[in-house]
């Protein structure tokens, strides 16, 4: 009798990807670069300066364990933010707001899923590229579900529109302050330099990002069978209502309310280093302000606000665990072993080969630094002066660094934001792999033939 394998819950996925990463730390030799304190503060790794650690520490099996509640220390800010998100889209949800929106939303696209996808992974892209958006796509997920389900697609279509968005945006940024400004000041670049080459490319990778979902909506359209989360339970949250009920002032008001809310916490992340507690306390007014409109009581305001966090607790176990891979890594001290360990194979191939081989190191790098930020101090300082001697201009270092971070971004378990976006879709990880990393090949395949042109053509 054959047996019908099955994957593990995601959480339980999770975990054995812990406990792979301790059993690394075992076998991978610990190192380290010195390190340097930059004009800002920041540590970046001094080129040159490797050394293996005579004295090995091992983790023990318990510090795995010691690891989760860290990592969920570590997470907090995310964790929080999913929870006031639950909570302030409950309140919406039961003014008849969000149900209304979809009500216009299908009579706008219900003939045009095509232009819906392009618009979604259009905006988001170029909202990333721009001004470094990630976590702030979260509060749309449920509401892209639901109109997704709405039009005979699935959860996965949906997800899918706003992650080929979030990672082609940070992919090619034109003026990320998180990606772009860092590594090109690291690699002594003028700051925003390439950004129209950059701006350039962005609509071609879009355009392969909207193919790719696309393709694939189709399928489930024409049968739903086809989906690969047909047998998986949705958020309750996510179903699409019956009967939509019509635009009223109250509703629009409540819109208004939610675009501004959203649009002070850009603002605010984008001048004055906000981020996510910032867009939380913009989201909780926004619940306060919806139920006075709504004509919602205290009561029952704060039994839908704790419904709505409620449901996305298993998605903050899932954010914490995924950061606790990450936090194992470090603790292990071979992150610059294998950042050492990938830059040698560059200096003994051409100029082209190595801007590729830059790229794909990056991309490998996401999974033990998910941040990017984080991994600009960690590899710029050494991919730019090796450029130098490879025959690779530091402007093509720096697009091999963002290609390799954003799109990466994409399918790497330890991205606390993917994680959260997949969570609150109810979509399992092991689901998300099968549909993301073909494009995610397809997205670095553009990139290596845009990574060697840059090359030919002297890009700095």
């Amino acid at each position: 009798m054959a047996v019908k394998l099955r994957m593990p819950h995601t959480l339980t996925l999770l975990f054995f990807m812990m406990v792979a990463a301790l059993v690394a730390t075992w076998v991978i030799p610990q190192g380290r670069f010195q390190t340097e304190l930059t004009e800002t503060g920041r540590e970046v790794v001094v080129p040159g300066t490797f050394q293996v650690s005579p004295d090995r520490e091992l983790l023990s099996p318990l510090e795995l364990f010691t690891a989760v509640p860290r990592a969920f220390a570590a997470a907090q800010d995310i964790i929080f933010f999913l929870f006031i998100i639950g909570g302030v889209l409950a309140v919406i949800r039961a003014t008849g707001t969000i149900d209304a929106l979809l009500g216009r939303l299908l009579e706008r696209f219900s003939s045009r899923p095509t232009a819906l996808i392009f618009v979604v992974v259009f905006t988001f892209a170029l909202a990333s590229s721009v001004m470094g958006a990630s976590g702030e796509y979260i509060p749309f997920v449920l509401i892209l579900v639901a109109l997704c389900r709405a039009l005979r697609m699935d959860a996965m279509t949906a997800v899918g529109m706003i992650v080929a968005g979030y990672g082609i945006g940070y992919g090619i940024a034109a003026f990320n302050q998180y990606t772009v400004v860092i590594a090109q000041g690291i690699a002594d670049v003028p700051t925003y330099s390439g950004w129209q080459v950059r701006l350039g490319l962005l609509v071609p990778f879009v355009l392969i990002g909207v193919h790719h979902v696309r393709r694939y909506s189709r399928r489930v359209q024409e049968d739903p069978t086809a989906s690969l989360v047909r047998d998986v339970e949705i958020p309750e949250a996510s179903d699409p209502p019956r009967d939509y009920p019509a635009m009223t002032a109250g509703h629009l008001l409540i819109l208004a309310g939610f675009i501004s809310a959203l649009g002070v916490a850009v603002w605010g992340i984008a001048t004055r280093g906000w981020y996510l507690n910032e867009l939380g306390a913009a989201f909780l007014i926004l619940g306060v302000v919806t139920a006075v409109i709504g004509g919602i009581g205290p009561s029952e305001t704060a039994g839908r606000f704790v419904k709505g966090a409620t449901e996305l607790t298993e998605t903050a176990l899932l954010v914490g665990i995924a950061r606790g891979i990450a936090l194992v890594m470090e603790d292990g001290q071979i992150l610059h072993t294998v950042v050492h360990g990938l830059s040698l194979p560059l200096s003994h191939v051409g100029p082209e080969l190595a801007a590729v081989g830059m790229l794909g190191m990056q991309a490998v790098l996401n999974l033990f630094v998910p941040s990017g930020s984080g991994q600009a101090f960690v590899t710029m300082p050494l991919m730019a002066p090796l450029g130098d001697i490879v025959g690779v201009t530091r402007q093509v270092s720096v697009l091999a660094y963002q290609f390799g971070d954003g799109l990466a971004n994409m399918i790497i378990p330890t991205n606390a934001v993917l994680m959260g976006i997949l969570g609150m879709a109810g979509i399992p990880y092991d689901r998300w792999f099968r549909f993301c990393f073909p494009l995610f090949l397809k997205l670095m395949a553009a990139a290596a033939l845009v990574m060697m042109a840059a090359v030919w053509f002297g890009f700095s």
